[in-house]
């Protein structure tokens, strides 16, 4: 079993950066890749990026290509998303999910709060 601890959120201005975490506990080896997506109030859950865990594979969601940039510390078993020119509209509960396999996430982390003012 894994669990995922997030951290980082907070508030920012508009532009600025931020860059949530999260740690991954419990068998890390068995992790297949990390993502985060993100739920703005009124909408449903989206993707944001991910990165396959063992590799250096990443994919983004459009909307987020260029200032986004998901990352991981080998050493703290920790995942980063560096998030840089923040909108409003990135306002959203984020949150970080581990799949085992493609296809499915198979753990959540309980998710972080960023709220971007104008």
């Amino acid at each position: 079993q894994v669990q995922l601890v997030e951290s980082g959120g907070g508030l920012v201005q508009a532009r600025g950066p931020l860059r949530p975490s999260c740690a991954a506990f419990g068998r890390t080896s068995s992790i297949y890749l990390m993502a985060w997506l993100r739920q703005a109030p009124g909408k449903e859950r989206e993707f944001v990026a991910r990165r396959i865990w063992s590799g250096t594979g990443t994919y983004y969601v459009d909307s987020v290509k260029g200032r986004f940039t998901i990352s991981r510390d080998n050493a703290k078993n920790t995942v980063y998303l560096q998030m840089n020119s923040l909108k409003p509209e990135d306002t959203a509960v984020y949150f970080c999910a581990e799949a085992l396999r493609a296809g499915a996430y198979d753990y959540w982390g309980q998710g972080t709060q960023v709220t971007v003012s104008s």
